[in-house]
């Protein structure tokens, strides 16, 4: 909503210059929501995340027809507690969200909003109902190695009589690459088919726009497919991809389309560029998948556990820390040690092998240590 309108921008300074009404709360809060962009944006943030940073403001803002320096934790608490009741993960983001406008607002606006309004700005969001995680601490327990392979294996399965097989066909082989890549939703889903580079490596790979770090923004990256992965994308490009709506030969078309066509597109009987499925149609699938036929104990199966399956398996079998750390794309390798919480390790063990490898050497150094 205010993305476009970043460049223009009035500062409240400006304002005062052209003697802007003292009482104009609405015209002040959208200057501040619009500033409040503007630093985000100097930032290094992504448009799409400017965008959820304000709209939990502005829409709690509207219900109650209140500048945000006017509302207390109470109205918080009812707008939570009823309209605005969400998930817990949704309703904690919001919450966080407000309370970093709010500390944007305390840090650079505070005393022209007393001057102006005479209110104190202060956080609705107290210690009371302010969340008691500010992100998702949970321990991710990824189903093990048998489960995804009996997992893929039942869902293979079931394709030839699904109603809609080229959608099928694709989730199933969106489900298995992100598995053996480690790759994020949103990466995967962005993917054209100019990413796809089949001469890279010893089996092919594609670039992703990973996640950015420390403000940088997105940055692109290579996933690796692997043997199983090239085969299996391989035959889906050239058998399925083609079943959709759009010109798969067009390198700007999505390599996983959406089986919808814009509705103007789909009027006009156009078959141009197919959009591409939304992060949450493959999350959704995903789910619908595990419930089905993901033997247990875990069945609620979503992206981000197939990318923490993929690093631990990996590592189970071999992989080194600084290898996963690549394979996943993550900057420091602290990141990757959390994905790993659940490996089967055993230090005595470890230990022996350890010892036994130094005997090795001793002998075919012929007792010489160097």
């Amino acid at each position: 909503m205010f993305d476009s309108e970043l460049a223009e921008v009035v500062t409240l300074q400006r304002r005062r210059k052209t003697k802007a009404q003292g009482d104009d709360e609405e015209g002040f809060f959208l200057d501040t929501i619009a500033e409040y962009q503007w630093a985000r944006d100097v930032a290094g943030l992504a448009a799409t995340t400017l965008e959820r940073l304000v709209r939990p403001i502005v829409e709690i803002c509207e219900h109650y027809g209140l500048a945000p320096w006017r509302l207390t934790p109470r109205h918080l608490d009812m707008y939570f507690a009823g309209p605005g009741k969400r998930g817990r993960s949704t309703m904690r983001q919001k919450m966080n969200t407000l309370d970093g406008y709010f500390a944007f607002l305390e840090q650079r606006y505070a005393g022209e909003i007393a001057r102006r309004f005479g209110v104190a700005v202060e956080s609705p969001v107290d210690p009371f109902n302010r969340p008691r995680h500010r992100g998702d601490f949970g321990l991710r327990v990824p189903p093990s190695r048998q489960a995804v392979r009996e997992f893929f294996s039942a869902w293979r399965e079931s394709l030839r009589s699904s109603r809609k097989p080229s959608v099928a066909y694709r989730d199933y082989v969106m489900a298995k690459i992100a598995y053996l890549s480690g790759v994020r939703a949103a990466e995967l889903c962005q993917v054209q088919m100019r990413d796809v580079h089949w001469e890279s490596g010893q089996w092919g790979r594609f670039l992703v726009a990973g996640k950015g770090a420390r403000g940088s923004g997105p940055r692109h990256r290579e996933a690796y497919l692997f043997a199983e992965g090239r085969e299996l994308l391989w035959w889906y490009v050239e058998e399925i991809r083609g079943l959709f709506h759009d010109d798969p030969n067009d390198r700007h078309a999505p390599l996983w389309p959406s089986e919808r066509l814009p509705p103007a597109a789909a009027m006009l009987n156009l078959t141009g560029v197919s959009p591409s499925i939304s992060p949450s149609t493959f999350r959704n699938a995903l789910k619908r998948a595990g419930h089905r036929f993901l033997p247990g104990p875990v069945h609620d199966l979503h992206p981000h556990l197939l990318r923490h399956a993929c690093a631990t398996h990996n590592y189970e079998s071999g992989m080194s820390l600084w290898e996963v750390q690549k394979l996943l794309g993550h900057d420091r390798t602290t990141t990757t040690v959390r994905y790993l919480s659940t490996v089967q390790a055993d230090p005595e063990m470890a230990a022996v092998a350890s010892a036994t490898r130094a005997a090795q050497r001793l002998v075919a150094d012929k007792g010489n240590l160097r």
